[in-house]
């Protein structure tokens, strides 16, 4: 085989802007959501929550539920199919999330909009139909 028969080496799949924009903010969601646990652990930690096991328990919980969303998003920057639906999930927690924090009034309010605002934009990049042939081909290749 020489240099001319040789195959072309394959370029690797082109990742949409929508799937790193889908990856980036479900990443995000879940470094917070892993940082809250953090915080949890050391206020336990310190006594500065009265309930020490309450404390810790939510704090394992919540760094663990984290864990799954930064995976997820790492899975989604690899192609691999498994990442869509627990980030998909995890942007559309922020849904409720958002409109119990613009209950609350005040500051709250403003920040609840923010995180409704990066959940519908993290569901909608990750159903684009560029994501989908991405991750599951083109509807022709499906077949």
């Amino acid at each position: 085989m020489t240099a001319e028969t040789a195959p072309a080496p394959t370029a690797p799949a082109a990742r949409p802007a929508p799937l790193l924009a889908g990856a980036a903010l479900t990443a995000l969601e879940g470094a917070a959501m892993a940082g809250w646990g953090v915080y949890n652990l050391v206020s336990g930690f310190t006594g500065a929550d009265a309930d020490f096991g309450r404390a810790e328990l939510g704090g394992v919980v919540l760094l663990l539920m984290g864990l799954l969303p930064v995976l997820a998003a790492r899975a989604l920057l690899r192609g691999q199919r498994w990442g869509r639906s627990p980030a998909v999930l995890t942007n559309s927690i922020c849904l409720p999330v958002a409109y119990y924090m613009w209950q609350s009034g005040g500051a709250m309010a403003a920040v609840g909009v923010a995180v409704g605002v990066l959940g519908l934009v993290g569901i909608g990049a990750l159903l684009n139909p560029k994501v989908t042939a991405v991750l599951y081909g083109a509807p022709d290749e499906r077949r």
